[in-house]
């Protein structure tokens, strides 16, 4: 195999329940396994920043987490106050409603708005679409509006919705992407097998809250 699966892996706990030891166990195994990141609850990004200080692994939150129709404004104050607290990566769910309803000035406003204070700070910003709901037509909507800023990467999913990531989901964003943006497949990665597919398809990342589980199956499979 010519990759090592660490160097895909956001390693993520983004449950309603998570508490801080939680999170410190996230930190410890990423930091042990070499993951690109721990993606966690914004509460818990100094915290785990401190913890991870010294080692190469990111500290990435979310925003607008998980529905995505925050005001504008209010997901503009969720980054700059992560980003106060040491955030490396915001995880931004875009305006599902505004897209649904062909309101493609506010996302296109709510974008802009957004990226500002990322690359202010010289900070990651991944944009999930949760692509899962989303008409193939929707989604390829949403490759060429993104494709047109210098975001990082495009997201599929939450996780928190029905449909997580899909191969036919990262193909098209593949496909239709710029090949400067990034990838990030997330939702529903449980095995190695379906994780080597997606990055088969086209993923750069991988957010996985079974990643450890992941590791082991990928050393099996590669004698890594």
């Amino acid at each position: 195999m010519s990759f090592n699966l660490a160097s895909y892996i956001d390693h993520t706990i983004l449950k309603q329940t998570t508490t801080v030891a939680e999170v410190d166990k996230v930190c410890v195994e990423a930091s042990m396994a070499g993951f690109v990141s721990v993606c966690i609850p914004p509460r818990y990004v100094a915290g785990a920043k401190k913890l991870l200080d010294g080692s190469k692994v990111k500290v990435a939150t979310v925003i607008g987490f998980p529905l995505g129709y925050n005001a504008t404004e209010v997901k503009v104050r969720e980054i700059e106050e992560a980003i106060h607290m040491g955030a490396d990566e915001l995880d931004m769910v875009i305006d599902l409603c505004a897209l649904k309803s062909g309101d493609w000035k506010h996302l296109t406003h709510e974008l802009e708005a957004c990226m500002a204070p990322v690359y202010q700070a010289g900070r990651i910003l991944k944009v999930i679409v949760e692509s899962g709901m989303l008409t193939d037509s929707e989604l390829i909507a949403c490759c060429q509006l993104y494709g047109k800023y210098e975001i990082d990467f495009m997201k599929t999913s939450t996780g928190f919705s029905g449909t997580g990531a899909t191969i036919h989901a990262v193909r098209m964003m593949r496909e239709f992407l710029p090949a400067r943006i990034g990838i990030k497949a997330s939702g529903g990665i449980r095995d190695y097998e379906f994780a080597r597919q997606l990055i088969d398809a086209g993923a750069n990342r991988l957010g996985c809250s079974s990643s450890m589980q992941l590791m082991k199956e990928f050393k099996v499979a590669t004698g890594a």
